[in-house]
């Protein structure tokens, strides 16, 4: 009988010990973040934390707190630790490359989460959405609010801001938004009363709502002194909350000055109410659980010896190579469709939007 029990013992605990084993048999996966003051990076994290967990991997995610040196450290370490796969938003996607030598010297595949990593030739694939596409909608949801707020106003005098210029995705933005607010430019619909245009001069380093905050502050004591801002292209939610609050500082949303046409990105909470207040006009949804599922696919093609799905092999060149890439659609948000998609979706619930 002791015998009996013995054995049975031994092979709850072998069984036990299996666990793990079985779990950790698919790979390690390194998840390099760039920043946890972004809602969505957190989200972006945990999904894929999340998805790569229920798929057998272990996970090792870092947030660097938009600290170069500090993410370098975090991916040198990542491949000390001899992880099968690197998943990293860079957040200067030009510094990487001695590290991303090392994983290739040590058989370590490396995709570019959501941010493309550049001059290296040691990147295997980019899971993204389309970043062009995102600054187009950007822009129409821009001018269809102009033309549904402002109809009896022309020109409209719009600002325009950007991202981080150490974010490649930025420019695409840029780009993509003003190949539909060019022409309005040209046919004299729109007028940038600043004269502020071009990545150089639009940038916003880290995308710090601080920084568009003030920039929007100057802008607006230089040159609306005597006329009112009717929009303003922002390239991300965090961007926007700082160009609202000088907006709103100056008297915007009250009385004779109707709050001008704001877009973003992401579908930040904080966002989300402000459209639902009246103030930010759009948002641009990128459903991170989606990125994820496309990253797991990718890592688990990779490590199956397989060729991982790709829907862009001509886009995303990186100044060495052009990288393949899956591109997500994003989707356009404004107070008409917001319970639809983000609800109806189950990105949030009904009571996280009161």
């Amino acid at each position: 009988m002791l015998n009996l029990r013995k054995c049975a013992l031994a092979l709850a605990s072998a069984a036990a010990m299996a666990i793990p084993a079985i779990a950790a048999a698919q790979g390690m996966v390194g998840i390099a973040m760039p920043t946890k003051t972004s809602a969505r990076w957190i989200a972006d994290g945990d999904n894929m934390v999340k998805q790569f967990e229920a798929a057998g991997y272990q996970t090792d995610l870092q947030y660097a707190d938009d600290d170069i040196p500090n993410q370098l450290a975090q991916i040198e370490n990542m491949i000390t630790k001899g992880v099968n796969v690197l998943v990293i938003a860079a957040i200067d996607g030009t510094t990487l490359s001695n590290a991303l030598a090392n994983a290739q010297a040590a058989d370590i595949k490396v995709i570019a989460y959501d941010r493309l990593i550049r001059d290296t030739p040691d990147i295997d694939y980019y899971a993204t959405f389309d970043n062009f596409k995102v600054g187009v909608e950007q822009a129409n949801t821009l001018v269809a609010g102009l033309k549904e707020r402002f109809p009896d106003v022309k020109p409209w005098n719009v600002e325009l801001f950007g991202g981080s210029p150490d974010d490649n995705n930025a420019y695409f933005f840029y780009d993509g938004a003003m190949s539909v607010i060019q022409p309005l430019i040209d046919d004299g619909s729109v007028v940038i009363p600043s004269g502020q245009m071009g990545m150089d001069t639009v940038g916003t380093l880290r995308w710090d709502p601080a920084t568009a905050q003030a920039r929007m502050d100057n802008i607006l004591s230089a040159n609306y002194t005597d006329k009112q801002v009717q929009g303003v292209l922002s390239p991300y939610d965090g961007l926007s909350i700082g160009i609202l609050s000088s907006l709103k500082g100056v008297g915007y949303g009250s009385g004779d000055m109707p709050m001008p046409i704001v877009s973003g990105q992401d579908a930040e909470l904080q966002s989300v109410k402000s459209i639902l207040a009246g103030e930010q006009y759009s948002t641009i949804f990128k459903d991170t659980r989606e990125l994820a599922k496309v990253t797991v696919a990718m890592v688990d093609a990779m490590m199956k010896g397989e060729e991982p799905q790709v829907n862009d092999t001509e886009t995303y060149d990186n100044g060495v190579k052009v990288v393949p890439s899956y591109l997500l659609e994003p989707v356009p948000v404004t107070a008409a469709n917001l319970t639809e998609v983000l609800v109806g979706s189950g990105y949030y619930t009904e009571d996280q939007l009161k």
